[in-house]
């Protein structure tokens, strides 16, 4: 009984075994064709591969040189901006008085230490710089 198991096992490993080199001489074969073919990989094949379809591209601001904060010119709304930035006018906008970088961040929900509070700093810059709000001698910022 033992044996005649063992010996089924056996068949069925030689002929997944002959399956195997079946596959590896028809590859031989192929690849034979295409070193003939090719002088051993020297020459070119003739066989073109079609080119990859290019990825899209969607193009926001920031993205290939484009400016995160464009000039202000007339007629411009807020929707050229980014979120965060269009967050930011409405802050400005929505206020009764010239407001600080600080009161800024406080809005956005961020803490109050340096390190929150000077990116908001460079931000209402870069606003003020580019024409969308306007900047006091003591540093606050309010809409033009």
């Amino acid at each position: 009984m033992y044996l005649a198991k063992r010996a089924e096992l056996l068949r069925k490993e030689l002929a997944e075994i002959e399956v195997e080199v079946a596959r590896l001489e028809a590859a031989e074969v192929v690849f034979g064709q295409w070193a003939e073919a090719t002088d051993g990989g020297r020459q070119p094949s003739g066989i073109i591969e079609p080119e990859p379809e290019p990825e899209p591209v969607v193009a926001g601001p920031g993205a290939g040189g484009m400016r995160l904060v464009p000039d202000r010119a007339e007629g411009m709304g807020v929707e050229v901006l980014t979120p965060e930035y269009r967050r930011i006018m409405e802050i400005v906008t929505g206020s009764d008085g010239p407001v600080m970088a600080k009161d800024v961040a406080v809005a956005l929900g961020r803490e109050t230490t340096p390190a929150k509070v000077e990116p908001v700093r460079g931000q209402l810059r870069k606003l003020a710089d580019r024409g969308w709000i306007s900047r006091t001698g003591a540093g606050r910022y309010l809409t033009r």
